[in-house]
């Protein structure tokens, strides 16, 4: 069996992945729901558009919680992705925990920044109101610490115990897709037969493609 890191060279092998990044609350939730989404192959938190160096969670000052995204654009694309950002979340909220929780959009490039324009005028009028959704260029994505990596994953370190095969270290939770889809799927986003369908069609050597899902099938919740 491979690891997880070796799976995940495979799985991004000949593709041009682009990224998203995003606030929309606290970022555990938003990195299990669109870690269940087919196209997203990796997730992780962090920290972005303040001003002070080095953000943590416990000094986070005029930083907001942010979900940063790498993700396929054959199989999803930026224009789904900002419709599943708007529609999971209320970007006018109050100022519940200010900053921190702060609906955001942090484009990398003019084309995201038009995109995100459209769309934008496409929510506001299913919403029927402005919508408030800080937007800005990316400047600097801080990683979160590690705990708060797959929060919802780490919930059940009975499993972890069952992968530790896969994953050797903490960190290499981080960059996986398996671990992407297990982090959603705990959170309650997507179903087992959902997952299995969606990894029969990953571009891994056949003998390994049933070995992982045969590894998820045999989890012991």
């Amino acid at each position: 069996m491979l690891t997880t890191i070796e799976i995940d060279k495979e799985l991004t092998k000949n593709r041009d992945l682009e990224t998203a990044t995003f606030g929309m609350g606290c970022f555990w939730g938003p990195e299990a729901r669109f870690g269940s989404l087919p196209g997203v192959i990796r997730t992780r938190v962090g920290y972005t558009g303040g001003t002070t160096p080095a953000p943590t969670y416990k000094t986070m000052e005029d930083h907001t919680e942010t979900l940063e995204i790498d993700y396929d654009p054959t199989s999803i694309s930026y224009e789904e992705i900002l419709l599943h950002f708007w529609r999971n979340h209320y970007p006018n909220r109050d100022q519940y925990k200010g900053q921190q929780y702060v609906s955001s959009l942090r484009y990398h490039n003019l084309q995201q920044k038009q995109i995100i324009s459209l769309v934008k005028r496409e929510m506001e009028i299913e919403l029927g109101e402005s919508i408030e959704t800080e937007i800005t260029p990316l400047g600097h994505f801080t990683l979160a610490e590690n705990r708060h990596q797959k929060y919802y994953l780490k919930r059940y370190p009975n499993i972890l115990e069952q992968l530790h095969s896969l994953y050797p270290s903490a960190e290499s939770l981080i960059d996986s897709t398996f671990a992407a889809r297990m982090n959603g799927f705990v959170k309650g986003f997507g179903t087992r037969d959902q997952i299995v369908n969606e990894m029969e069609s990953w571009p891994l050597h056949e003998n390994v493609r049933q070995q992982l899902i045969q590894q998820f099938l045999k989890l012991k919740w």
